[in-house]
């Protein structure tokens, strides 16, 4: 199967209302460019040189997401084009955004990443950071980002239970900060192995990577 029958079996599969972020990272421009001939305008990168690199020579239109882990020195590489970072774990990190934001006098919109895996590797807030941080009055300073919604990965395991338990206690915990934030729409959950569980559970973004691009080397 092509990238453009990927994607359009994809597509026919999810909702109208779910986003399908299409993971390039590691991809070369041809195949992104392939992707956005079919059609696709949002991609995730994993890393900010990369992603800058390719946005530096793709269409204007396309919609680049940052979605891995973020180190706070590389920022400022995104800052001017990023539309949504997905992976923010840490106040240290909303600030750093805010401030590189102002700078070309953006409002960016970032998903807070939450800790619902059973594996220690994943980033993210737990529930108690998290209403910490809806309680600091940092948060309320930073007028040059805009939290739209949450991000979590489930455990990467065969156990679909386990990954249906993780994704309604995201879902639980979206609705419970709503009240927080005006702006949370986004729940951004579900990658190539488990977005149709994400979907039922109230996905409304999904990363899809190998399903669309084949596999990585």
């Amino acid at each position: 199967m092509s990238i453009k029958d990927n994607l359009k079996a994809i597509k026919e599969s999810i909702p109208s209302h779910v986003t399908l972020v299409a993971v390039s990272k590691t991809k070369p421009i041809a195949d992104i460019e392939e992707a956005y001939a079919a059609g696709q305008r949002v991609f995730g990168e994993n890393k900010i040189q990369e992603m800058t690199a390719k946005q530096e020579v793709l269409p204007k239109d396309i919609e680049w997401h940052m979605i891995g882990h973020i180190q706070r020195n590389k920022v400022k590489y995104m800052a001017e084009y990023v539309a949504l970072i997905h992976g923010v774990d840490s106040l240290k990190l909303l600030k750093e955004i805010n401030k590189q934001a102002k700078k070309h006098n953006r409002v960016i919109p970032c998903l807070l990443q939450i800790h619902i895996a059973e594996e220690d590797t994943k980033f993210g807030f737990d529930e108690n950071e998290l209403s910490e941080l809806i309680a600091s009055s940092d948060i309320k300073q930073l007028t040059n980002i805009k939290i739209v919604g949450l991000m979590g990965m489930a455990t990467f395991t065969d156990n679909n239970q386990q990954i249906r338990k993780e994704f309604k206690q995201l879902k639980s915990l979206f609705e419970k900060t709503k009240s927080s934030f005006p702006d949370l729409s986004q729940l951004s959950m579900g990658m190539s192995g488990d977005y149709k569980i994400a979907i039922e559970e109230g996905s409304t973004m999904i990363r899809v990577g190998s399903s669309i691009f084949g596999s990585r080397n």
